[in-house]
């Protein structure tokens, strides 16, 4: 059973990430199969066009794909992303986007997930999908931790 205190800490070290707090985009829960992230649009989003920059979105459907499949991996697991798709459906210049990151499919070397970005109306403004290599000792979370200078509770715990 994935540990709530693993997720609970798991997140303040992902927000305090410096490129999560340079693009402002806020990891709001993860779960099983499942991650949210959400981004308070700035005018450091708007392209010359004065509409969101496709980096954007490519950076939060990249994210959102990848603690999507997190959950089901091996601790002594990391993931590293192949490669990301995205379909930019509509534009924004403002408001709070949100991105929801969906597992497809969890293998023993790769995996497959997809994620949408919503305006706060509800309106699809990008989709994309992932595919990303399990590697075993590179790129852990207890890797992460380390480089921030702290530990995280175990991911699982015993089902009572």
């Amino acid at each position: 059973m994935l540990n709530p205190r693993h997720i609970e800490e798991l997140i303040k070290l992902i927000n305090s990430s410096p490129y999560y707090q340079l693009l402002s985009m806020v990891m709001e829960d993860i779960g099983v199969g499942y991650s949210i992230i959400t981004l308070d649009m700035e005018s450091k989003h708007l392209s010359p066009y004065q509409a969101i920059q496709g980096g954007v979105y490519s950076s939060l459907i990249d994210a959102a794909a990848y603690w999507a499949v997190y959950p089901e991996l091996d601790p002594e697991s990391g993931l590293i992303t192949l490669d990301v798709t995205v379909h930019h459906l509509a534009s924004i210049k403002s408001g709070k986007i949100t991105a929801k990151g969906q597992r497809i499919k969890v293998g023993r070397t790769i995996c497959l997930a997809e994620a949408t970005i919503e305006s706060p109306e509800g309106r699809i403004l990008a989709q994309g999908s992932s595919k990303l290599l399990v590697t075993d000792g590179l790129q852990t979370i207890d890797q992460l931790a380390a480089l921030a200078n702290t530990t995280l509770p175990p991911k699982f715990i015993a089902e009572l």
